[in-house]
Formats: C-alpha cells, structure tokens, sequence
C-alpha cells in the first residue's frame, strides 16, 4: 500500500505547487488583503490568462481527487476484494 501512498502523494505535492504558483500569479492583487484565495480577475484578461486561470482550477480539483483516489479509494476496493474472493492478507 506504501506505493499508492507514494503515487497519490507525488500528485498532491505536484498539483498543488502548480496550483499555489497560479492562484499567487492571479488572485493575488496585493500582500496586504486576500491572497491566493480572492476571487478570479475578471476583466483584462488574455486566451493566456484565461487557460490558466480554467488551469488553475482543474490543478486544485486533480490535487484533491488524486490524492484522495490513490490514498482511500483504491487500497479500499483492494481491501473489499480480498474480503469478498476470500482469499488472506499477503504483506506487500
């Protein structure tokens, strides 16, 4: 299970710098009020702009769900296979 753990781990630490240096580059309007959490700008945007911006997103929520499908999800339905077929917990 440690590999799971490494796969899904690698994806949140990768995801999630690649969110954090999008959302410090767009929603970060000075160091004084929100940062990284403010809302999306909305006027004066490039196609660039935008791509990253639908780019930030899909980082945040691939971070999340890949984490959480590699460290919960799969090990569970391993877990729940080896429960139904029966068959012993071998050690990895």
């Amino acid at each position: 299970m440690a590999d799971e753990f490494a796969k899904g781990f690698t994806v949140l630490v990768t995801a999630g710098l690649a969110w954090l240096t999008l959302a410090g580059w767009y929603n970060t309007p000075s160091f004084e009020g929100a940062q990284l959490t403010a809302p999306d700008p909305t006027s004066g945007l490039t196609v660039y702009d935008q791509v990253a911006i639908v780019l930030k997103d899909a980082l945040f929520w691939f971070a999340v769900l890949g984490f959480v499908t590699f460290v919960v999800i799969i090990p569970m339905i391993r877990k729940l296979r080896e429960a139904y077929e029966g068959t012993p917990e071998v050690p990895e």
